[in-house]
């Protein structure tokens, strides 16, 4: 099964947000928090974000609480 990660911070409203769908979907997922370590910035600079929250999956990557958010909810539940 390919892991899902979500880059974070702590003060992030929409970062809670997309870790509560995921929670509430059953999709594990590795949290990755930009504000402890530097490199997982750069991690999200390298798939071409800026700002957090990025969710992950394989090699697509989201920003946002948005639709592509739910798009990638679908796929992961048919990875599973």
């Amino acid at each position: 099964m390919t892991k899902v990660m979500v880059y974070t911070t702590n003060d992030c409203i929409e970062c809670t947000m997309v870790k509560q769908v995921l929670t509430q979907e059953q999709i594990s997922f590795e949290i990755r928090d930009i504000s402890i370590n530097p490199d997982y910035q750069k991690e999200v600079e390298k798939f071409g974000f800026l700002g957090v929250p990025v969710t992950v999956l394989g090699n697509r990557a989201v920003k946002g609480f948005t639709n592509e958010l739910k798009e990638l909810i679908q796929l992961t539940r048919e990875k599973i």
